[in-house]
Order: structure tokens, then C-alpha cells, then sequence
């Protein structure tokens, strides 16, 4: 089997875990590392026995695939020029600034026949792929995405920093469409949502409570699935699921099993797998944009909530 030839644009936080990831494998050849701090990919470039690079431009003609994780006003610009040259993307979510730079990468990609997917890494997380195999329908469900605050983080709200992450889940749980959003969301530390809520209806009665914020001294990510039997706690950080369910008018708990993993390497084993069998995503660019497109739904409620108590408070 050809090893797939990568890079890693952004070598951050989680960039320089892509990195690793990609060196630990034997399918893959990581040629590259490129960020615009200079000393930093130096570093990883040199942990790694690997070439750095400022310019990420040098990097194309080099690949067959790669993994984008800068910020993200910056997606689309580097994706864009990545598959124009038939390069596969691995982009970390969200998947770009705005709807109309995702529909555009979603076009280019399908003209260039190129893998474009998305990095939601809870779609990997082993406990989700238990709670998936379970039976039945959810009725309410309630996430809790809360951290503390961290200056890499300048240029998105809450919303597409973290809730993002549970838009996704709740949309591979609920097949239905959106009926209703209730949104609101409140500026701390920066310029965007630190902490936002939002509750959505969907047309077939699914009722979902979404709450995130990224100052908050607990770190919290948490699932709750209430179905007509039974009811599902999952912990993204455990990776535990633990099911309730009524018995002779009891409520008796089980831990269900759940075969840990680390999320980031399954998300990165079934970019490169796709690749060699030429197969979809699991996260796909239609899927991210569907995600993206709820979210944008959930500011502008945050916005026009904004302006109705501004002008309460002028009043």
C-alpha cells in the first residue's frame, strides 16, 4: 500500500497533535509541519524528523492530503488553495468563518473529487459510537460544554468554539428538521458569546437544551438523553455511559461498556482509511455545513436578543 503522502497547517495546541498522530502511522508520511511562528514549527518539525515551513504554499505540490488547524477566519483561504490542487482536507471545525465560504469549499472539493472532512471529534469519541447502537427515540436532550478561557481563541463566540461540538451530536441523533430556536448568549471576556444557551424543537417533538461557556471555572462535557424508557448520562471526558432505566418502580443504573480510545487518533485513522478506499467521511463538508448553518441560526437569535434588551434598557 502507497503510504499517503501529509502535512499539518497550524501546529498549535491541536495541530502538533495531528502532527504526532500522522508520524506514528505507517500508512502515512508526514512531510511537513508549517505554521506562521517560525520557532514553533522548527520544534515540532525537529521532535518529529520532519520539514518546516513558513509558507504553506511550498507544502502543495508536495501532498496528498492535509490537516488545516488555524484559526478560523483563516479555513477557508488555505482550504480553498489546497483543493483547487486536488490536495484532501482535514479541516478542524468549525468548517469556515461564514455560509458562503463553506458552500464554496463544498463546491470545490465535489468539482476536484477531493475528501473534505470535518474535524468534529465527538462523532469519534467511543461513547457516542455506544449510544448510537442504542435503540430508541430521544425525546429531550441536554448538553453541558463548559471551560475555562483561553486567549488562543480570538477570532469565534462560544457557539462555534464549543457548542458547535454538541450542534453536531444533536443532529446525528435527531433526524428531523428545525422547527423552533430560542437563543441567548452573553459577552464576558471578548468581543463574541463566552456563554451562550440555546433550546431547539424540532419538528418531530425532539426538544434539545444546548448550554456552553468558555469561562467557567467546572470543565464540563456532558449528554443527556431522555427516551421513552430510559434515560442516557454520557461523559465525552470519561468516556462513560451510564443508562437508567425503570424497573418495578425502581430506577436501576447500568454502566454500559464502552472501549476507549483516543478520539483525535480514530478521527485522523478514518481520514487516512477514506483516503486508501476512496470511501465518504463520517464527517463529511455537507454534514459540517449542516452543523455550521444551525449554529449561525443560533447567533442571530443571540443578536436579535441583544437588541431587544438594548432597547428595553433605552427605554
Amino acid at each position: 500500500m502507497r503510504k499517503i503522502k501529509v502535512a499539518v497547517i497550524g501546529v498549535g495546541k491541536l495541530g502538533s497533535i495531528h502532527a504526532r498522530i500522522y508520524s506514528q502511522m505507517k500508512d502515512v508520511e508526514l512531510v511537513g509541519v508549517c505554521d506562521t511562528d517560525l520557532r514553533k514549527a522548527k520544534r515540532i518539525s525537529q521532535e518529529l524528523k520532519t520539514e518546516f515551513y513558513y509558507n504553506y504554499h511550498q507544502i502543495i505540490p508536495q501532498v496528498d492530503a492535509v490537516s488545516i488547524a488555524v484559526p478560523t477566519s483563516l479555513h477557508y483561504t488555505i482550504s480553498r488553495d489546497f483543493l483547487k490542487k486536488g490536495v484532501h482536507c482535514l479541516i478542524e471545525k468549525p468548517l469556515t468563518a461564514n455560509l458562503k465560504e463553506a458552500k464554496e469549499l463544498l463546491k470545490i472539493a465535489k468539482e476536484r473529487k477531493c475528501i473534505l472532512q470535518v474535524g468534529h471529534i465527538e462523532r469519534f469519541n467511543p461513547a457516542i459510537k455506544t449510544i448510537l447502537r442504542l435503540p430508541g427515540k430521544p425525546r429531550f436532550i441536554e448538553c453541558h460544554r463548559l471551560g475555562k478561557f483561553s486567549p488562543r481563541i480570538k477570532d469565534v463566540g462560544v457557539v462555534l468554539d464549543l457548542m458547535i461540538h454538541d450542534i453536531d451530536i444533536i443532529l446525528t441523533l435527531v433526524r428531523a428538521k428545525v422547527e423552533t430556536i430560542e437563543a441567548i448568549g452573553v459577552k464576558v471576556l471578548t468581543d463574541y458569546e463566552d456563554i451562550a444557551n440555546a433550546r431547539i424543537k424540532f419538528r418531530d417533538g425532539t426538544i434539545c437544551n444546548l448550554t456552553a461557556s468558555r469561562v467557567s471555572d467546572e470543565i464540563m462535557r456532558k449528554i443527556r438523553i431522555f427516551k421513552e424508557n430510559a434515560y442516557i448520562s454520557l461523559d465525552y471526558f470519561k468516556q462513560e455511559v451510564r443508562v437508567y432505566r425503570k424497573e418495578k418502580n425502581k430506577i436501576i443504573s447500568h454502566l454500559f461498556p464502552v472501549e476507549k480510545e483516543e478520539p483525535l487518533r480514530a478521527e485522523i485513522e478514518s481520514f487516512i482509511n477514506c483516503l486508501h478506499k476512496k470511501e465518504n467521511p463520517i464527517v463529511s463538508g455537507e454534514e459540517a455545513y449542516t452543523a455550521l448553518k444551525l449554529a449561525f441560526q443560533i447567533l442571530k437569535k443571540i443578536k436579535e436578543n441583544e437588541r431587544k434588551n438594548y432597547f428595553y434598557r433605552c427605554r
